[in-house]
């Protein structure tokens, strides 16, 4: 038995030994060589993980929600008109900011499980003129994968003006996210996630073209979200505006540099392979994927029990057993569990995971042999 409890929710997720011991340094001065070194750094990282050039990163205290606000405040006018993407619990957050702020938008929403297709966003932004479109990469409640790429070829043919915001949250640094070729112009995030630093960093990559909107804009609707008070320490760490958290970005650059030394490419592709392994070991087990086949996410699944396994009990027992997992949001509550499998998470992980998933279901009376999913996902991450 572990000595602590392996977090496979949506994020958090686990924490690497030298992300912890970053995080566990004395307390620097927010304006010391160090903070310098290190917040220029994570940024410099940043842009290497999102795929910029010339793109602008900002790291404030706070988490997805705060990323998701700070997006929206600073580069939606008061006459502008807003496309928000749904495909979830988290589209829906957005719709619920941008209505806290009066913002005017209009919702395009897809069912839970799926995304909105192509060709509705193409009709969308033919009928009616936007400034901003917002999409959600992968939603945490539902496990869909949006596909952003082609997102944005359809938003630069029909709307070439339209600013498009891609919340990261569940993908960035797991899933590839090209700001640069692919026409993104802020992706959002949370350090806790695909990066695995512990809560507390809420991350924005402005393009130039979102930067230069900003610097138009008279007023937004921010004081501590406003980027241009953010803007002088990100260029300058010596500068001050409000007090970093110090720890927490010391974490994220030993985060972002463990990040880059797997390498982009073979970290997207370790995570599709992680994803890939987990759901034919769960299949082998009984249980059944929610989310549509056709947008599957490589950070996290959506699970179906099988018949007359019922999920309070599950859950709890598989936290017994040293794992935790997530309960379903909104129309799925009691029905699946969600379980991440992003960021730093090790092969090992898997397998103990699986060890704990099958004592779980043979505990609660499921048809089960010990051992079937633990060989089924250590046969294919072997590979």
């Amino acid at each position: 038995m572990r000595d602590n409890k392996l977090l496979l929710i949506p994020g958090p997720s686990p924490v690497d030994s030298r992300i912890l011991e970053a995080l566990a340094r004395p307390t620097v001065s927010h304006l010391s060589p160090e903070m310098e070194k290190e917040l220029s750094g994570t940024i410099e990282n940043l842009k290497k993980i999102v795929m910029t050039r010339e793109g602008q990163p900002f790291i404030i205290a706070g988490a997805g929600t705060l990323a998701m606000e700070i997006a929206l405040l600073n580069i939606t006018a008061e006459s502008d008109r807003l496309l928000i993407l749904s495909q979830g619990y988290f589209g829906q957050r957005m719709v619920e900011i941008a209505e806290a702020f009066g913002l005017n938008y209009r919702l395009l929403e897809s069912p839970w499980g799926r995304v909105v297709k192509l060709d509705e966003l193409r009709s969308e932004l033919k009928k009616h003129k936007y400034q901003v479109v917002t999409c959600t990469h992968v939603d945490t409640a539902t496990g869909s994968c949006a596909p952003v790429k082609r997102y944005a070829e359809i938003i630069k043919q029909e709307a070439p003006e339209a600013l498009l915001v891609v919340d990261g949250v569940c993908a960035t640094g797991g899933i590839e996210e090209n700001l640069d070729d692919w026409g993104i112009d802020v992706v959002l995030t949370a350090a806790q996630k695909c990066l695995g630093v512990p809560p507390g960093l809420a991350i924005d990559v402005f393009s130039r073209r979102a930067m230069e909107k900003r610097k138009k804009l008279p007023k937004v609707k921010a004081y501590y979200s406003d980027i241009l008070r953010w803007l002088p320490v990100m260029e300058n760490p010596k500068k001050y505006f409000s007090t970093p958290a110090v720890n927490e970005i010391r974490a994220c650059y030993e985060a972002t540099c463990l990040v880059l030394e797997e390498g982009l490419e073979k970290r997207f592709e370790r995570h599709e392979r992680y994803a890939s392994a987990i759901r034919s070991g769960l299949r082998s087990l009984g249980f059944s994927i929610y989310t549509d086949e056709t947008c599957l996410a490589s950070t996290l699944s959506v699970i179906g029990y099988p018949e007359g396994i019922d999920d309070q009990s599950f859950r709890k027992k598989l936290d017994d057993h040293g794992v935790v997992v997530a309960g379903g949001l909104g129309p799925t509550a009691g029905q699946v569990f969600r379980l991440g499998h992003m960021g730093n998470l090790t092969r090992e992980d898997i397998i103990f995971a699986f060890d704990a998933i099958e004592k779980t279901l043979l505990s609660l009376g499921g048809e089960v042999s010990l051992g079937d999913g633990v060989e089924t996902v250590r046969s294919l991450l072997i590979r």
